[in-house]
């Protein structure tokens, strides 16, 4: 039993330990309104599902340098890779993907380590 608790704490500040990863995508939508009508609730519910969390979604995007981002953004923070990836890679996700492809022309998406 006492190998148990040890296995699962050190489970535990092992990923306290690990920094956040970051999920930062550009969407060039060709029909706002039904992307946040039909899409955007059921892609937030999936990733808040699998760990994710929304720090910024938007159309009020201020370029700073370089060229101008896509029409919207959105920055979600995740404490790992893994889960990331296992809600990009979810059927759930997959299918709610279906109903965005119907108001976007493009999407650029990436991830990045943060700072812990």
């Amino acid at each position: 039993m006492g190998f148990a608790h040890g296995a699962i704490a050190v489970q535990a500040l092992h990923a306290q330990s690990m920094p956040p990863n970051y999920y930062i995508a550009e969407v060039d939508v060709t029909e706002l309104e039904g992307y946040v009508k039909e899409f955007v609730p059921k892609a937030a519910a999936s990733a808040e599902a699998y760990g994710g969390h929304a720090l910024a979604a938007g159309q009020k995007v201020i370029p700073i340098e370089g060229p101008p981002p896509k029409r919207r953004v959105v920055v979600m923070r995740w404490d790992s890779l893994q889960q990331l990836r296992a809600w990009r890679d979810s059927p759930r996700y997959k299918e709610d993907r279906k109903i965005a492809d119907k108001y976007v022309a493009s999407v650029r998406a990436f991830a990045v380590e943060g700072l812990r």
